[in-house]
C-alpha cells in the first residue's frame, strides 16, 4: 500500500502506551490524525509519528506544562 499500512486503535494505543479508549477519545475530538473508513477509524503510522514530533516541538497538537520541580511534560488537549 502506498504511504504505509493503516493501524488500528489498539495498535496505536500499544505504540503510545495509552488505553485504546484514549485513542478513540482523541480521534473523536479531532486531536489525533485519523483515517475514517465508514464507521471504522484507522491511523497511518507516518501521520502518528509526525503528530508526536509536533507535540514534542510544542506545536498546536499539544501544550508543554512545566511542573514545580522544573520537569516538563506534554499534554495533548
Amino acid at each position: 500500500m502506498a504511504g504505509g499500512s493503516l493501524l488500528t486503535a489498539a495498535e496505536v494505543a500499544q505504540l503510545l502506551g495509552v488505553p485504546v479508549s484514549w485513542v478513540y477519545e482523541q480521534s473523536r475530538r479531532g486531536l489525533i490524525p485519523t483515517v475514517t473508513l465508514g464507521r471504522y477509524r484507522r491511523y497511518r503510522l507516518e501521520a502518528i509519528e509526525t503528530w508526536i514530533e509536533e507535540i514534542e516541538a510544542g506545536g498546536s497538537a499539544g501544550r508543554i506544562l512545566e511542573r514545580r520541580n522544573g520537569t516538563r511534560r506534554t499534554v495533548v488537549r
